[in-house]
């Protein structure tokens, strides 16, 4: 008998060591379970390779601790953000520009991971999985109530506010506990109104905040004076629960804010649309940013079985999955999610109108988060547009990074 157990012992060790182990290092606590069943299901495919799944509490931190040991996961999945941009331009993701699986991929999704940085000009140092679209979402209900038509334009969007403030409704919710629900607004507003070029010319010194957002910024701060009183007091958790409640008409945040929303069983469609930041709607873009990208290790150890494993995550029906379950778009060609809140942005992104987070080509030292949360209460254009372009000066003459780097290069 003895001899029979240690003889099992020995040819299960066997089988272990003949199967490659990748490390998943995944950022989105909400998808935890999620992205393990899928490792699971790829193994059962994948017989001789085995995948850890890796969910740190703080993934940035986390990332960037592992990075700092040269210790840098198989693959990725990470919020195609500023962060990204940096880590893409220090060399420390693979180039995907000749991989066939982004054939299959929505060219401008593509292009937004390429904007925020790239290991040499070039290259593509991730695989956009699954997207957002942030602009507006509103109580269709109290809209009808109220007869007031979705908004095409800027003045519309004051216009509506306006008549909801009169009938006693909360325009806007203020989530300011949260810097960076700020930032949502933010990005669509600057989008429109900055000029396409501004980032190249601002890495490059040609330009600043203080010419090419200024616009934006006067026309945040008005949105914000169609708040609850205490923004500062409430967070997200707080906006997508009154939301959720039916009271407040609207929302200045994105797709992504929707499954929060219906956890609280609103009794009403949820609405969607381009969040307008001029008179025109046909200069009105969509911000739609890839919400989760995949990547993998440029020195990885096991890069086929990294790619094997892309591979299949970017399937059909596992991306079709995915973003029915967090109301996403899908960044595959072809695939739609037929969601019916997403129905207002839905012509955007088949038409290809759609933008990148302004906010992702700030790295953390920059402290956008806080100087926007500063500005927002106190509605002084000025002091915060130089407070940033000195925040940014501060940090370009230091070092370069993203967009700046790939430039330069």
């Amino acid at each position: 008998m003895s001899l029979i157990l240690v003889a099992g012992f020995l040819t299960a060790c066997a089988g272990d060591g003949s199967r490659t182990t990748i490390t998943f290092f995944q950022f989105k606590p909400e998808a935890q379970a999620y992205f393990q069943d899928l490792a699971d299901q790829f193994e059962k495919a994948n017989p001789d390779v085995r995948v850890v799944v890796d969910n740190p509490a703080e993934p940035e931190t986390a990332l960037r601790t592992r990075l700092v040991k040269n210790d840098v996961p198989d693959v990725m999945s990470l919020n195609a953000n500023g962060a990204f941009g940096e880590w893409a331009t220090a060399e420390i993701f693979r180039d995907f520009r000749d991989e066939p699986i982004l054939d299959d991929v929505n060219p401008a999704y593509v292009d937004i991971v390429k904007n925020l940085g790239q290991g040499t000009p070039g290259e593509v140092n991730g695989v956009p999985f699954a997207a957002n679209a942030s602009g507006l979402l509103y109580n269709e209900q109290l809209f009808a109530q109220q007869r007031i038509a979705a908004p095409r334009t800027f003045d519309e969007l004051v216009d509506a506010a306006e008549k909801f403030k009169a009938a006693g409704i909360t325009p806007f919710y203020g989530m300011l506990a949260d810097t960076w629900t700020a930032q949502s607004p933010l990005a669509p507003l600057t989008a429109q109104t900055q000029g396409d070029t501004f980032f190249d010319d601002r890495f490059a010194g040609r330009t600043d905040f203080a010419t090419g957002w200024h616009e934006a910024m006067e026309k945040l701060a008005q949105l914000f004076r169609y708040t609850q009183p205490d923004p500062l007091s409430k967070g997200y958790e707080d906006g997508t629960a009154a939301f959720a409640r039916g009271e407040v008409a609207m929302l200045l945040l994105g797709s992504y804010a929707i499954p929060q929303i219906r956890a609280g069983k609103p009794k009403f469609e949820i609405g969607s649309i381009a969040l307008p930041a001029t008179d025109d709607p046909s200069k009105t873009t969509l911000v739609s940013g890839v919400d989760v990208v995949l990547t993998a290790s440029r020195d990885g150890e096991h890069p086929d079985e990294s790619q094997r494993f892309i591979d299949f995550l970017m399937g059909e029906q596992v991306v079709s999955e995915y973003c029915k379950a967090q109301v996403a778009v899908p960044t595959r060609k072809g695939l739609t999610n037929t969601d019916p809140a997403l129905a207002g942005v839905q012509p955007y992104v088949e038409s290809g109108r759609i933008v990148g987070f302004t906010d992702h080509q700030f790295i953390p030292a920059i402290p956008l988060g806080p100087l926007l949360q500063t500005f927002v209460v106190d509605g002084d254009v000025d002091a915060f547009l130089h407070d940033l372009d000195d925040s940014w000066d501060k940090v370009a003459k230091r070092r370069t990074w993203g967009l700046g780097a790939v430039k330069q290069g």
